[in-house]
Formats: C-alpha cells, sequence, structure tokens
C-alpha cells in the first residue's frame, strides 16, 4: 500500500504541476505533508533546502528522497518513476499521433513551420550566450573560447564532452 501511496503523492502533482519542478512543490508539500504526514512543514523546508544545493530537477530529487524514506530504494524508483510518468505518458501519446499523420500536409506544413521558430530560438539563445561571455570575461577570451571549440568539433572530430570539458578547465585555472 505504501508504494501505491508514493505513486499517488508524486504523480498527482505531476499531472497538475504546470511549469515543472518549481510549480509543483506546493503540490508535493500538500501530499507529503497535509495528506500523508510523511513529513512535518519544517523537514520538508529543509529537504527542499537540501534539494535545492544539489544539481538537477527539483521534484525528482523530491520524490527520490521522500520515496527512500518511504519505501527505501523500490520506493525511490517508484517516486522518480511517478514524478516523470505523466510527461512520458504525453509525449509517447504524441509521438503516436504525429507518426500517425506524419504523412499527412498538415504535418509537414507544421514541421516546416516549428524548423525556423527552433533555428531563431536557438539564434536568441547563442547571442544570449555570447552577450554574457562578452560581460563575463572579454570579447578576446570569448573569440579564442569559441574558435577553439569550432576547431576541436568540426575539424579535429573531438567528442563534445571533452570540449566543454577542456573549456571549464580554463575557465576555472586561467579565468578564475
Amino acid at each position: 500500500m505504501i508504494y501505491w501511496d508514493i505513486f499517488l503523492a508524486f504523480f498527482i502533482p505531476g499531472i497538475l504541476g504546470y511549469g515543472g519542478g518549481p510549480a509543483s512543490i506546493p503540490l508535493v508539500e500538500n501530499e507529503v505533508v497535509d495528506r500523508y504526514e510523511w513529513m512535518t512543514v519544517n523537514e520538508f523546508s529543509e529537504m527542499i533546502a537540501l534539494a535545492n544545493g544539489l544539481p538537477g530537477p527539483i521534484a525528482t530529487k523530491m520524490a527520490g528522497y521522500i520515496g527512500y524514506e518511504q519505501g527505501g530504494i523500490l520506493g525511490s524508483i517508484i517516486g522518480v518513476f511517478a514524478t516523470v510518468a505523466p510527461s512520458l505518458i504525453l509525449m509517447i501519446v504524441l509521438l503516436s499521433l504525429l507518426m500517425k499523420f506524419k504523412s499527412s500536409p498538415r504535418v509537414k506544413k507544421m514541421t516546416n513551420l516549428v524548423k525556423p521558430t527552433i533555428a531563431v530560438l536557438l539564434g536568441v539563445m547563442t547571442w544570449g550566450f555570447i552577450s554574457n561571455s562578452y560581460e563575463g570575461i572579454g570579447w578576446l577570451q570569448t573569440i579564442l573560447i569559441a574558435a577553439a571549440a569550432f576547431v576541436l568539433l568540426e575539424k579535429m572530430k573531438v567528442h563534445p564532452v571533452y570540449v566543454i570539458g577542456g573549456a571549464l578547465v580554463y575557465g576555472a585555472v586561467f579565468l578564475a
């Protein structure tokens, strides 16, 4: 029964918490503190503070921690699964619909309209990164890192993980 309760405690906020993890925190608090009484308000706030200090999505960290506290490793797995299940189910349903109608002229037109939008959004994001980089380290360092990354990725075919790691090390050693 505890596993079903863990599932419901995180599945319901996953459905109703539009906007991601931060939007679902009050919903999870309602389930965990008020409905099931697994934690006090103070314990919940301490868990949120700890979860915010760790990398990754807040909702899955909450689900993993609370699930583990209530049901061990299996409870943790169920909590995390229940958190991502609504998005997963919706993605599968929408993808199956898209695949079913992929040869439809309307779907092709929609895809053709979405591609330039994504390109523009990526361009705006890139410009934001460049602007922030300029403000933080200046044009010379920004151009140096960008040129080195281009050569390593496009000409020497170095895996992106190593290029990102190298840029992080460069920044930590020379720019800190």
